[in-house]
C-alpha cells in the first residue's frame, strides 16, 4: 500500500504558491450551452362532456332486429337512376371486350362477366379496408379514440336493434364537423367531431350515418357509381377529343370549325336516335340524382330522430350552419342551378323536418 503524503509546508515545491486572498484553483467543468427557450405547448381543448343518457349498458341484453339492413325507396331510386349510366357502361365494356377478343382471342363475355361480378366487392371487407384507407383517407381509431367512440356507437346501435360489430369505425384527420357512411360497413367521423362534440351530439351524428346504412343508401350509391364509371370515363375521353378538335379547327379556319360542328351535331343526333333518346336522359340524371340524395339525407335525419336524438341532431345542424356562415363576409346566395345540384338539403329544411320529433322528445 502507498504511504500517505506528508503535509505541505510553506515553500514546498510540490504545491503552487498561494497569495493572500487567492482562491484555490477549481476543476474545469465541461461547457454546457445555455438552455434554449422552449415555447409552452399549445392549450388543449377540454374533453367533450359525456352527456349521453345510456339506456343499454354493456352487460344488458340487446334485442337485434331480424332484418337489420334494408333498401328503402331512396335506395331503389338511386339504383333506377343509375340504370342509364349502367347501360352506357355496359356498351363500353362490350366494345372493349370485343376489341380484346379480336386481338387476343379471349371470349368477349369473360371480361364483361367479371366486370358485372365486380360489384360484389362493395361488401368485401379487404376491399372496403383499402377503399377507406387510400381513397377516403381514413384511419383506424387509436386506443383512446376507440374508448371514446365505441360506447357511443354501442348505445346507438343497441337503440336501433342493430349489431354494431358488423360495421367498421374509422377516423378522418380533419378539423371539420363531418361524418361518413360508405360501402357496406364503413362509418367514419372526423377528429373534430370525435373530440369536440358532446357524447349526445356525437351519438346523433352516428345515428344519422347508421340510417344511411340501414336504408341502403351507402351501398346503392357506391354500387351505382362503380357501374357507371366506364361510361363516365368514355364520356370524358370523347369530350376531351371533341374540345381538342374544335380548338384545332378554330386555329386553322372558321370554315373548318363550322364543318366540324355540323359533323359533331349529326353524330350526336344519330346517336340519340339509335339509343332512343338515352343520351338526353343522361343530361337530366345529375339533377334527379341530387334530388334523391337530398331525400336520403332527410331519411337519415328521421332515422336518428326516431332513436331519440332529434334535439341533439338539431344542435349539430345549427353548429354546422354557424361554422359555414363564419367566414368574415356575408355568404353569397346560391343560384337556382346550385340548389338543384346540391346533394344536401339546406339547414332550415332539415331543422323544420326535425321539429315534430323535438316537440315529443323534449
Amino acid at each position: 500500500m502507498s504511504q500517505p503524503s506528508e503535509p505541505a509546508y510553506p515553500g514546498d515545491p510540490r504545491q503552487p504558491p498561494r497569495y493572500p486572498g487567492a482562491t484555490p484553483p477549481q476543476p474545469r467543468m465541461p461547457y454546457q450551452p445555455p438552455p434554449r427557450h422552449q415555447a409552452p405547448p399549445p392549450p388543449q381543448p377540454p374533453p367533450a362532456p359525456d352527456d349521453l343518457e345510456y339506456q343499454n349498458s354493456p352487460g344488458r341484453r340487446v334485442h337485434y332486429k331480424a332484418y337489420q339492413r334494408g333498401t328503402d325507396a331512396t335506395a331503389v331510386g338511386q339504383l333506377a337512376l343509375h340504370l342509364p349510366g349502367f347501360s352506357m357502361s355496359l356498351l363500353v365494356v362490350l366494345s372493349a371486350s370485343g376489341t380484346l377478343d379480336s386481338v387476343t382471342g379471349l371470349p368477349y363475355w369473360i371480361p364483361t362477366l367479371l366486370w358485372i361480378a365486380s360489384g360484389a366487392l362493395v361488401f368485401h371487407r379487404p376491399t372496403e379496408d383499402y377503399f377507406a384507407r387510400y381513397l377516403l383517407k381514413l384511419q383506424r381509431p387509436m386506443p383512446q379514440e376507440a374508448a371514446r367512440l365505441e360506447p357511443v356507437w354501442r348505445e346507438v346501435t343497441a337503440r336501433a336493434g342493430v349489431d354494431g360489430r358488423r360495421y367498421e369505425l374509422w377516423i378522418e384527420n380533419s378539423q371539420e364537423l363531418n361524418a361518413y357512411a360508405a360501402a357496406g360497413h364503413i362509418v367514419g367521423v372526423t377528429r373534430f367531431a370525435l373530440e369536440r362534440l358532446p357524447s349526445a351530439q356525437l351519438a346523433a351524428v352516428l345515428a344519422h350515418e347508421l340510417g344511411h346504412h340501414t336504408g341502403g343508401h351507402a351501398w346503392s350509391s357506391l354500387l351505382g357509381y362503380w357501374y357507371s364509371l366506364p361510361g363516365r370515363i368514355a364520356w370524358q375521353v370523347i369530350r376531351t377529343v371533341v374540345v381538342f378538335l374544335v380548338t384545332f379547327a378554330g386555329a386553322v379556319s372558321f370554315a373548318a370549325t363550322a364543318v366540324l360542328v355540323v359533323v359533331i351535331g349529326a353524330v350526336a343526333f344519330a346517336t340519340t336516335v339509335v339509343f332512343y333518346g338515352l343520351p338526353l336522359v343522361l343530361l337530366a340524371i345529375p339533377y334527379l340524382m341530387a334530388a334523391v340524395e337530398r331525400r336520403s339525407e332527410l331519411r337519415a335525419d328521421e332515422h336518428a330522430a326516431a332513436l331519440g336524438f332529434a334535439p341533439m341532431l338539431a344542435d349539430v345542424l345549427t353548429t354546422m350552419h354557424a361554422m359555414e356562415l363564419y367566414t368574415g363576409k356575408p355568404p353569397a346566395e346560391p343560384t337556382t342551378l346550385a340548389k338543384l345540384l346540391s346533394s344536401h338539403p339546406d339547414y332550415p329544411t332539415r331543422l323544420r323536418r326535425l321539429q315534430p320529433y323535438m316537440e315529443t322528445q323534449r
